[in-house]
């Protein structure tokens, strides 16, 4: 029994396995494509982040380099930026639309961002959700079924569609806001603000994709609740 998920509404997972496929292509070309192209100003990632936080009165927040690509990210715990070299060293439209971005999730918590505070306060419960899923499908191979837990692995893929769909409103906007802080404050030209937007949409688009997988995996267990009541 154990095999059921694989062999029943298989076909659910398409679209979301498709679109991932397809977003992952989109961001790859589209960042590799600016990260070949300079700024007109030259500075790096590292710099624009640095002078949006000054913008914003936040002097005090560090902006770090980690290594990976594409591993930048905000940490709302330490309140601190976090960039991987390229990003953080680079010189290119794709640093600084990147740089920004993360900078704009700073920007967003210091403003309390409704859709940020509600995901900060998730996050736990999503992490605890993943863990829980994991163990759930080992002890369904160890007892040969999972139809016991699908209940449980139903309330599991809620929340993690719940977190999905809450993430999508916090990235656009801080989108949004990267891109206004780089054209008010002079970081970038308006020649340089369609590649900026084609690579943080590139983003967006495996946010989209995330969600998509998320809620599709939920109908599917749904589906075979429904069928095997």
């Amino acid at each position: 029994m154990f095999g059921f998920v694989l062999l029943d509404y298989w076909w659910f997972a398409i679209p979301g396995l498709l679109l991932g496929i397809w977003a992952q292509i989109k961001l790859s070309s589209a960042y590799g494509k600016y990260a070949r192209v300079p700024t007109s100003n030259g500075m790096t990632g590292a710099q624009a982040a640095r002078a949006i936080l000054d913008q914003a009165g936040l002097h005090n927040m560090p902006v770090g380099e980690v290594g990976g690509h594409l591993t930048d990210h905000y940490d709302p715990i330490k309140k601190a930026l976090f960039l991987s070299s390229e990003n953080y060293r680079g010189r290119s439209i794709s640093a600084a639309g990147v740089a920004a971005h993360e900078a704009g999730h700073a920007l967003q918590h210091k403003a309390a961002y409704a859709p940020l505070k509600l995901r900060m306060a998730i996050v736990p419960v999503t992490q605890f959700a993943s863990f829980a899923y994991t163990g759930i499908l080992l002890l369904g191979l160890l007892l040969g079924n999972l139809t016991q837990f699908l209940g449980i692995i139903i309330g599991i893929f809620s929340i993690i569609a719940l977190f999905q769909l809450i993430t999508l409103p916090v990235e656009f906007d801080a989108s949004k806001r990267a891109k206004a802080q780089l054209l008010s404050m002079g970081l970038i030209s308006r020649e340089e603000e369609s590649g900026v937007s084609k690579v943080l949409n590139a983003a967006a688009l495996t946010y989209v994709a995330a969600l998509v997988s998320s809620v599709l995996t939920l109908l599917q267990y749904v589906m075979l609740a429904r069928n095997r009541d």
